[in-house]
């Protein structure tokens, strides 16, 4: 490396006026000497001259590297990562003289100041854990607070798909959110934004905060059911991202029990599906009418094949879904089972009493019914190919 007049003219003005530290003076002529390395090219460029005196632009902000080194591999302990990125929020009045001095004797096409500093934490952590630098899409990615001395640390979020199974009324699908933060995360639920996990979201949750740590997981059902209900046969699929996990590379078994859920087929995936899938459902439902029932008025159900059913949702939008199969026992004077096989998105219980669906099983028998409870028998997801 060949350090030509002109280069050397103007790095003597520099250091006649202001101490540079051999990183911040090296920096301001590297990519126009092509130098590998900034500290040794502000050696060179220096000749020798040594002061106590602090860096004019860094405040020997260089020295602390080791430092804050340390502070990662601390932070990062207890992690499983191979890739990373390291980010820095650097006090303000060193990055107004750098961007002063760099303007004040023309150095263009310069890196800043903030960009070496991460750079050379980046290669020396690097050097010393075998992590891969990796800036698109890291596992980890480190914001070194170089002022307060502070490191933070945020991995990469895990996506997983699975099945479950609920063998016990009474328990909600969906998680009660802490009312502290809204089921943001916060310390009074340990950053899982749960009150409890006694919802089957929750249940589900505890398995994989078990398996991967983290904070939040967050769902995508596909199909809900009543608190009521039972999610039986191959159970139903779900989708969930969990934010913040400190392991990524885990034995997932082939089914689990976390009572009264079980949980299937649950893996790691690339990504959570972005558009609404579509599904079908096989349902048992229990049905209470107001009079004894006439067995002629229920091969009257037998109808609700032929078209679609019509849904009126309240924001006034009409939908239509489909009943592909359909078949019905009676049980007793007012009551009798109805077995449907249906689209994805049915509503159950006002199919029933014919509350904006049309024809309802209350209009079609005639007679006022209720649904007592509906168990899901079959979840199938349709492929579009």
């Amino acid at each position: 490396m060949t350090i030509n007049k002109e280069e050397y003219s103007i790095a003597k003005k520099l250091t006649q006026k202001y101490f540079l530290c051999d990183n911040c003076l090296g920096r301001l002529f590297s990519k126009k000497l092509k130098s590998s390395s900034n500290r040794i090219l502000g050696k060179k460029l220096k000749q020798n001259i040594s002061t106590l005196k602090k860096c004019y632009i860094c405040k020997n902000l260089f020295d602390s590297v080791p430092f804050f080194l340390k502070l990662m591999q601390g932070r990062s302990s207890g992690f499983g990562f191979s890739s990373f990125i390291v980010g820095a929020i650097i006090q303000p009045s060193i990055i107004d003289r750098d961007d002063n001095l760099r303007s004040k004797y023309r150095l263009l096409g310069v890196d800043s100041v903030k960009t070496d500093i991460t750079r050379e934490l980046s290669k020396q952590f690097a050097r010393k854990t075998k992590k891969k630098i990796e800036f698109l899409d890291p596992d980890v990615t480190f914001t070194i607070n170089l002022k307060d001395k502070i490191c933070d640390l945020r991995t990469k979020q895990i996506a997983v798909q699975g099945r479950y199974n609920k063998m016990q009324r009474g328990l909600p699908q969906k998680k009660k959110s802490c009312e502290n933060c809204m089921g943001k995360g916060c310390r009074t639920c340990s950053f899982h934004g749960l009150t409890n996990f006694d919802s089957v979201e929750g249940k589900i949750s505890q398995f994989l905060f078990g398996k991967f740590g983290g904070t939040i997981a967050k769902f995508t059902w596909i199909g809900g059911e009543d608190n009521s209900s039972l999610v039986l046969g191959s159970g139903r699929p779900f989708f969930a991202q969990i934010q913040n996990p400190n392991k990524r590379r885990v034995r997932m078994p082939k089914g689990s029990t976390n009572k009264p859920i079980i949980i299937k087929n649950c893996k790691i995936i690339s990504n959570v599906p972005k558009k609404p899938l579509s599904f079908r459902s096989s349902v048992k439902l229990k049905i209470i009418t107001k009079n004894e029932i006439n067995s002629q008025s229920l091969k009257k159900l037998k109808n609700l094949l032929k078209n679609p059913i019509v849904i009126y949702e309240n924001s006034g939008k009409r939908a239509e879904k489909k009943i592909f199969k359909l078949n019905y026992q009676k049980n007793s004077k007012n009551n009798f089972t109805l077995n449907i096989k249906v689209e994805g998105g049915f509503p159950i219980k006002k199919f029933v009493l014919g509350d904006n669906v049309v024809p309802g099983v209350t209009q079609t028998i005639e007679d006022q019914c209720i649904c007592k409870e509906f168990d899901f028998m079959e979840i199938k997801m349709i492929t579009n190919n």
